[in-house]
């Protein structure tokens, strides 16, 4: 029998992570599981009850969105424990990507009788920070002032959220001189936004890397390329079924390391969460690699 340490964002969801946790701890302590459930403000707070619970050999468990999933993920991963994911966030895109439901009795089934799989991370380096590891997908350009906008209108309801910050991102971009080093190969572009993807999806369901697998070794890089803004707000319904790849201003690649620089700088952030700026250096970029296997989840 698994034991579980669960790890509470408050306010993801709008509030409701705490609510959410309730009836799945109900089903596992009636079969039998010990749990404990902490809340934590950050990713600060996080190491020490990490450490404590993979100690302990328990399960860890995140409650709330993607950016709790990635604050633990790291943490989990190198204490070689095992992390369980009760999505509660506005976006849960990391949890989409492994076909994990919201429905309670599911997630205590996933938490009691699921199986460990390896799945890949990213680690993303900014010049004078320390390396920062992310699950789910690392961006610069447009969707990073998304996601800006996103912290800004939580009094919106959490539906209109995404697709209100996207069409006021893009009408209001700066398009970025940007160059992507895939191993070892460059290519410049004029850009709207990059992203370098381990899941498919960000930005509550946008498939933005339709072609992206967790557990392969690699990441998908995503650039899209200015274009009128008319033009790209009308195209943004092709992103949430992964069709945008086939239209000419978007290039997919694909590698395991990536280095990234372009100017104007633009806010980098990782799975709604800020990481810094861009750099405008090609000479000390941002260098975000993949780290396989590297995490073991139940799913």
């Amino acid at each position: 029998m698994r034991s579980f340490s669960f790890l509470i964002n408050p306010i993801s969801g709008g509030g409701g992570a705490p609510e959410a946790v309730i009836p799945v701890t109900k089903l596992l302590r009636e079969a039998g599981a010990q749990v404990e459930v902490t809340y934590t403000t950050g990713p600060e707070g996080t190491v020490d009850l990490v450490s404590a619970a993979a100690d302990r050999g328990d399960v860890v468990v995140a409650v709330g969105g993607d950016g709790m999933v990635s604050s633990i993920a790291g943490e989990v991963a190198r204490h070689e424990g095992v992390l369980g994911l009760l999505p509660a966030g506005r976006g849960n895109d990391f949890a989409r990507m492994l076909g994990l439901s919201k429905d309670a009795g599911e997630v205590a089934a996933v938490l009691l009788d699921g199986e460990e799989r390896p799945v890949d991370l990213i680690e993303a380096t900014l010049p004078g920070l320390a390396p920062q590891r992310v699950a789910g997908s690392v961006y610069s350009g447009v969707d990073s002032r998304a996601s800006e906008i996103v912290d800004r209108v939580r009094w919106m309801p959490s539906k209109l959220q995404y697709p209100y910050a996207s069409v006021h991102a893009l009408a209001t971009y700066v398009p970025t001189e940007l160059t992507v080093e895939v191993d070892g190969v460059a290519s410049s572009y004029v850009a709207a936004t990059v992203v370098v993807a381990n899941s498919g999806y960000y930005g509550k369901g946008m498939r933005i890397a339709p072609n992206a697998v967790v557990d392969d070794g690699l990441l998908d890089v995503i650039v899209v390329e200015a274009a009128q803004r008319r033009g790209m707000i009308k195209a943004m319904p092709k992103v949430y079924d992964g069709s945008h790849v086939e239209l000419d201003q978007v290039t997919e690649l694909r590698g395991k390391a990536v280095r990234l620089s372009g100017t104007p700088s633009l806010p980098m952030g990782g799975d709604g969460e800020p990481l810094g700026m861009l750099p405008t250096s090609a000479d000390d970029p941002a260098v975000v690699s993949v780290l396989p296997g590297a995490l073991n989840v139940l799913f």
